[in-house]
């Protein structure tokens, strides 16, 4: 990509001349190297590194924006065979726009997540179970970039839509766990009448999964690793580790199964981090499955390659009579930029169907 973005920019009459065109190699060349070098110096120097880590990681999203537009250009003139004339101006048009959308992203990334509601009918949810809310965070990736100012307020964002049970559903941790301790005294300030469950994700399983299950429980989380629970008279809440972080190590086995197979009587709440295996989760009786790990794609057009893998992107969709609800996730990864949608909490309300 950082190749490929080079050979187009310097093709532009600005920066025809050696020096310019060295200029640009020197500075995509301190770019390509600059995010695994602050993912490597952030680890080990913490916030003196996170002026790097911030650009670093805005560039990823800038970079990628770039191969975009300039893709683009490329197809409409055949990688520069046809309309010659025009191919300098619509690169530079490219470039322009590529910034454009940059600044947008940035804008959305930075900006507070909005708040989505959500109604889940429910077939022989008893009647003092109507209208129960639960609110869904999923994909905060706490981490360099994300404040204890930006999660507290997260965390008064929860508060104030009065939830009677509150869903963690994965990706958390973006540190290593040893490393997330600091955050703990702020994650443990989450609470609602019936508590706060909480499942795995990829990143907890990347950040050292026992580490990372310790970190959840110290912030008071019920953390399900394949279970169901009984949170209060007619009302279950399920959970797995995470699908994909499992798959991605080669772990095989019956996990929806083992969490819902011998359950408590019940309306049955599933919590999985990723949108996989949605069919089979209705059949085993989920009524409720929230997720979330798709970020919507997070920077367009990225969502059309995550749908390959995650058909149901964002939203709410009837699977049978389950109802899945997919978040757009409450933080971001890697850059801090989203494109088009900002990111999002989640409020279920819990109808009789």
């Amino acid at each position: 990509m950082h190749a490929y973005v080079f050979f187009r920019v310097a093709s532009l009459p600005a920066l025809s001349s050696p020096a310019a065109r060295r200029g640009l190699a020197v500075a995509i060349a301190c770019l390509w190297l600059a995010y695994p070098v602050a993912r490597s110096v952030s680890s080990r120097a913490g916030s003196i590194a996170l002026p790097l880590d911030a650009v670093a990681s805005t560039w990823v999203g800038v970079l990628f924006l770039l191969v975009v537009c300039l893709l683009a250009a490329d197809a409409a003139t055949a990688f520069g065979l046809a309309f010659r004339d025009r191919v300098p101006a619509l690169r530079t048009l490219a470039v322009v726009a590529a910034g454009l959308l940059s600044a947008a992203a940035l804008v959305q990334g930075l900006r507070a997540p909005e708040i989505t509601e959500r109604t889940a009918k429910v077939e022989g949810l008893e009647a003092v179970l109507e209208g129960l809310r639960i609110v869904a965070v999923s994909d905060l990736h706490v981490g360099p970039l994300r404040s204890a100012r930006w999660l507290a307020r997260r965390i008064e964002d929860v508060e104030r839509l009065g939830p009677d049970l509150v869903a963690v559903v994965g990706d958390v941790l973006e540190l290593e766990a040893k490393t997330a301790a600091a955050v703990v005294p702020l994650l443990r300030r989450l609470s609602a009448r019936l508590g706060v469950f909480a499942v795995t994700g990829n990143h907890e399983y990347y950040a050292g999964i026992e580490g990372s299950v310790r970190r959840l429980a110290e912030s008071g989380f019920r953390v399900l690793r394949d279970e169901a629970v009984l949170a209060a008279p007619g009302l279950v809440v399920a959970g797995v580790d995470d699908l994909t972080a499992r798959r991605q190590m080669g772990e095989r086995g019956g996990f929806l199964e083992r969490a819902l197979s011998s359950r408590p009587p019940g309306a049955v709440i599933l919590l999985s981090h990723s949108p996989s295996a949605v069919e089979r989760a209705a059949a085993l009786g989920a009524d409720v499955m929230i997720s979330g790990h798709t970020h919507d794609g997070q920077i367009w057009p990225f969502g059309y390659l995550v749908r390959l893998a995650y058909p149901r992107l964002s939203g709410a969709f009837a699977i049978g009579r389950m109802t899945l609800v997919v978040s757009r996730g409450t933080g971001f990864w890697g850059p801090p930029m989203r494109l088009p949608r900002r990111a999002e909490i989640v409020a279920i309300t819990l109808r009789r169907a």
